[in-house]
């Protein structure tokens, strides 16, 4: 295969793909680390009231509502001889492995103090963590121009998402031998000191290897729209609407599932002290057994379109999730967590190439790719899903009269409270996806008359820029 020669979308690269998708690795273990853990870590070993813990994540949200979209308009209208992304890695790439660390830091003497450092360093986490992620994101679909492209290079990026999940759920737990242990407090400090330095090595890979400045897209900062005007460009595409509400509901199954596992697989599937790893191998187990089914739906997207293939495996994971009502060992939560990854790995494949259709339908009908922008506003709406999240977590542990941990065990009220947590209301989100994914207007004949007149356009772009 040719390589990409600089400045230019000619030929598809395996090899680019794959430097490209070193980003994603260092993306996803400082933020799925977070995910998997924040919630434990200032709840169950820091001992933080629940109900302050939401007030933290409903704080965090809204900061994540207004930074996201702010972060991607900018980008739009940055231009820099690194052209518009690559310098909002290069601002957030060291302080994201600093931050890393210090989310695990805090103080422990008074509770006021750590709720405060619990606010201030979740905030920061996101900022930094937004320049780094919203560059490397909107690279995504300036760098490979069409769908088919898309679905070969998000497959590597899916798979490099993968082993980056998996490092994140696993490697704490070689470190903490109880993530719900009080006197595992220091633990997580190395875990991330750990985290940071691999996202050290795997974003330099990225940076070093994986951006280019792509020609067709040198000039659109130019005319790249302000925050509220993109914002009300945005909103009136039918498309990027009914993309919303499906991401929405998917991101509150992503951010419910891990956030409460450790708590599950400590009182629902019995995983004692010194057994940690086993937590981190049932989620590892979900992403790895993607790997496998993620060949299934890319050919069922190419075939029938991501549409139609986005509702199959919306409802493949629903009844994926079912036995999480039920089950009571590790062994039977072995065989879930590898059906799980049937539902999820569809759910991975499909969104970022359904918003990547959202951006060629936009650039047609604005002339303007506004990459950075629709991510950000897309955020800017999706970050509400977590307080959805930690709002379902505060009822149902409130409601079982679990506000303030209990390391010594939980009634049979607080277990059914976790199997609802992990089953009836990521289904109920599920559902909701599906039903948007039905009006959602791009289908595969709408897509391949979109990326016609998108060629045509970039052709001319590029004369221009000759």
């Amino acid at each position: 295969m040719n390589e990409r020669k600089e400045g230019s979308l000619e030929g598809y690269s395996t090899k680019f793909a794959v430097f490209y998708s070193f980003g994603q690795l260092s993306d996803v273990i400082g933020y799925q680390m977070f995910v998997f853990l924040i919630f434990t870590f200032y709840y169950a070993v820091v001992g933080l009231n629940i109900n302050l813990i939401s007030i933290g994540f409903i704080i965090w949200s809204i900061w994540n509502a207004i930074n996201d979209p702010m972060i991607g308009t900018l980008s739009d209208r940055t231009n820099t001889r690194w052209g518009r992304r690559k310098p909002y890695v290069l601002i957030g790439f060291i302080p994201y492995c600093i931050i890393t660390v210090l989310l695990w830091t805090p103080p422990i003497d008074a509770e006021v103090l750590t709720f405060i450092y619990f606010i201030i360093t979740i905030l920061l986490f996101d900022t930094i963590y937004t320049s780094y992620s919203m560059g490397q994101a909107s690279m995504f679909p300036e760098l490979f121009k069409n769908e088919e492209e898309r679905t070969k290079a998000n497959n590597i990026r899916q798979i490099f998402t993968i082993i980056g999940l998996i490092a994140a759920f696993v490697m704490p737990t070689f470190f903490i031998p109880k993530l719900d242990s009080p006197k595992y407090f220091l633990n997580y400090r190395y875990a991330g000191m750990f985290a940071a330095f691999l996202i050290f090595i795997f974003g330099l890979t990225f940076i070093k290897f994986g951006t280019k400045i792509p020609a067709e897209f040198t000039e659109d900062y130019k005319t790249a729209p302000p925050f509220f005007k993109s914002l009300k460009t945005s909103l009136k595409n039918k498309s990027f609407r009914w993309y919303v509400i499906i991401h929405f509901t998917n991101w509150y199954v992503y951010s419910m599932l891990p956030t409460i596992f450790p708590l599950y697989g400590s009182f629902v599937l019995g995983i004692k002290e010194g057994e940690s790893i086993l937590i981190g191998l049932l989620l590892a187990l979900t992403f790895i057994s993607a790997v496998f089914f993620m060949l299934i739906w890319r050919t069922i997207g190419l075939k029938l379109g991501v549409k139609k293939g986005i509702m199959i495996s919306q409802t493949v994971f629903i009844l994926a999730l079912l036995p999480y009502m039920w089950i009571s060992s590790f062994t039977e939560a072995l065989l879930v967590s590898f059906l799980v990854g049937l539902g999820l790995s569809g759910s991975l494949l499909y969104l970022d190439i359904l918003i990547a259709s959202v951006m060629d339908e936009d650039e047609l009908n604005t002339g303007v790719r506004r990459t950075g922008g629709i991510y950000g506003i897309s955020t800017f709406i999706l970050r509400y899903a977590s307080i959805f999240m930690i709002l379902s977590i505060s009822l149902v542990f409130n409601s079982v009269g679990w506000a303030v941990f209990d390391p010594k065990g939980a009634s049979q009220e607080t277990i059914f409270g976790l199997r609802l947590l992990m089953f009836a209301f990521p289904a109920t989100a599920l559902f909701i996806g599906i039903l948007a994914t039905i009006k959602f207007p791009i289908s595969k004949d709408r897509y391949t008359e979109i990326k016609q007149k998108l060629e045509k356009l970039h052709q001319e772009k590029r004369e221009k820029t000759a």
